[in-house]
């Protein structure tokens, strides 16, 4: 036929270029969190911390003496070239215990709030997609949350006795509730989704849509909740410490180190000096840490 065009099948069609189309903005990538501790306010925060984290990792090398060595004739020194933050009524250097005391808080602060965080995700993730489970949950979350820190600490000091590890299970306990609850946010949101409906639809599990989906959507204020339970986890220690429910005496913590100077305030006013700069250092950094992320994932 006179007129027709010829079309070859074997030659594939050219593809059409498919982008933004041209005077249009182009959508700026979001680069995730982290970059937001590079700089400014978050770079301070890592600094601080990484400061402490430092001490306290080199404890050992870095004290001139042991965390119980009493040193003979140095019975509440001030500062001196011997005794940079001086000594206690039992003539121990009060630097070396707190290079040991950091080490208490480090693990309350990077092993009970991690697993605090894991568990309450787990439960979180688990409970909050189906009606009857997420009631259970979130009636046991409230029950949780209904008891303070010290309260919560002094009736598992009845049962576990004191010390680091009843610390470390108040903090825990403390925390699966808040990242509980934290999840259940996400599922909630992220489950309406036109792409989780779409994935349901093709026959995805639940379980396969909160390991895709959910959770991934939830790690950025996951994060955020993280630096600041790391912070609130300081001052839970410090007060435990305090009132004589975390580590056992003689061993050193910052708590019980603060606690000491204020009972020796009038007679060695330099006492707690050290162990407060350390735990003002520790949770300034964290609490920067955490600002810079949430400014980050805000914006």
């Amino acid at each position: 036929m006179s007129g027709s065009v010829d079309v070859s099948l074997e030659e594939p069609l050219s593809p059409v270029p498919v982008g933004p189309v041209p005077g249009d903005p182009a959508p700026a990538p979001r680069s995730g969190l982290l970059p937001a501790l590079r700089h400014g306010r978050g770079l301070v925060g890592v600094v601080l911390v990484g400061a402490v984290v430092l001490l306290g990792v080199l404890g050992p090398l870095l004290a001139p003496y042991g965390p119980t060595e009493q040193v003979p004739g140095a019975n509440l020194l001030g500062p001196t070239s011997a005794h940079w933050l001086g000594t206690d009524e039992l003539n121990r250097d009060i630097l070396s215990r707190t290079l040991y005391g950091i080490r208490a808080d480090l693990v309350v602060v990077f092993a009970a709030v991690p697993i605090g965080a894991v568990l309450g995700v787990l439960l979180g993730l688990v409970t909050s997609w189906w009606s009857v489970t997420d009631v259970i949950a979130q009636r046991a979350f409230d029950l949780l949350l209904a008891f303070p820190a010290l309260i919560l600490g002094i009736l598992l000091t009845a049962f576990l006795g004191p010390g680091l590890l009843t610390v470390g299970v108040v903090i825990v306990t403390l925390e699966i509730p808040v990242f509980g609850r934290l999840v259940r946010t996400a599922v909630r949101t992220v489950r309406e989704m036109p792409f989780v409906e779409a994935s349901q639809v093709v026959g995805a599990g639940p379980l396969w849509v909160l390991r895709k989906h959910v959770l991934p959507n939830a790690l950025e204020p996951l994060t955020v909740q993280l630096a600041v339970s790391m912070s609130v986890a300081v001052f839970i220690e410090g007060a435990m410490s305090f009132l004589g429910l975390g580590v056992r005496p003689p061993n050193p913590s910052l708590g019980s180190l603060i606690k000491d100077g204020v009972r020796l305030l009038h007679d060695a006013p330099f006492f707690a000096v050290g162990p407060l700069a350390v735990v003002v250092a520790l949770v300034l950094g964290l609490l920067l840490i955490s600002q810079s992320l949430s400014e980050a994932r805000r914006a």
